[in-house]
């Protein structure tokens, strides 16, 4: 069983991140001047890097060489937090989705006055934010205000408007945004080189544009024609129908017909 390319491929630096400067820059000088924040709020569409940038962030912190914006990829804490990792004690990923009330967050906040088993930080990472009910934020309100300086939180969300203002304007917000054409067309060719897979042309246009932007459907669905395919070729034929996209040379056709006023031909 082979794992799924958005998992093999995942940034373990905010360096490996694509499309995404308007926060990795910042975040990579706020650690290089050591003018990290206690709360960040990362939002933006699915699959565009929110999460891992958490994590990436939480290597960052807990490095054994940092704070430092570029982890040293080898000491404990980085290697349990990288892709191939198990996890951190330290580092706290919580569903809010299936964790939103009150008695999650005093949970929480029990556990965040502890000191960490071994990093330098416990940092709590909180995925679909915005699930979190107003009675759960409120009773966060207050170690989200005013943490233990062993304490970092990270929430990540689709939907930040839902998030509400006194825990927002207590956070640094960074939006993420869906990764441009061009970066990720390049982005995929790389990785189906490093794959040793061939696409023949108009292949990797296709999967980049049914990816709409998001690194992780791009990959799942580029995974998917992958593993379809027969040896290490994938085809135009076989990304058309699977991506239900129209096959150029019939868009052709219909275009000429109705350049040459030829309606029998473009019914046909």
């Amino acid at each position: 069983m082979t794992t799924a390319l958005y998992r093999r491929y995942r940034p373990e630096t905010f360096g490996e991140m694509i499309g995404q400067s308007q926060v990795t820059e910042p975040i990579m000088t706020a650690l290089r001047g050591d003018r990290v924040g206690h709360a960040y709020l990362f939002s933006g569409p699915r699959g565009c890097g929110k999460t891992t940038s958490a994590r990436v962030l939480a290597r960052c912190l807990n490095c054994a060489e940092g704070p430092t914006d570029v982890p040293c990829g080898v000491c404990d804490s980085c290697v349990e937090l990288g892709r191939d990792g198990g996890g951190s004690l330290d580092v706290v990923e919580i569903d809010a989705a299936s964790h939103n009330g009150v008695d999650d967050a005093r949970d929480l906040r029990e556990r965040a006055v502890f000191a960490p088993a071994r990093d330098r930080f416990k940092i709590f990472i909180l995925d679909e934010a915005h699930m979190v009910t107003p009675q759960g934020f409120n009773a966060l309100l207050k170690l989200v205000e005013e943490p233990p300086d062993h304490v970092k939180f990270i929430f990540a969300t689709t939907e930040p408007e839902k998030v509400i203002g006194t825990i927002r304007s207590r956070t640094h917000h960074y939006p993420f945004r869906l990764v441009p054409p061009a970066p990720m067309l390049e982005y995929v060719q790389t990785l189906c080189e490093t794959e040793g897979v061939t696409a023949e042309p108009g292949v990797l246009s296709l999967v980049v544009r049914a990816g709409g932007g998001s690194p992780r459907d791009t990959l799942s669905l580029l995974d998917q024609l992958i593993a379809g395919s027969e040896g290490t070729l994938v085809t135009y034929a076989r990304a058309v129908a699977l991506l239900g996209y129209t096959h150029a040379e019939l868009l052709d056709e219909v275009v000429d017909a109705l350049g040459a006023g030829d309606a029998a031909a473009a019914f046909a």
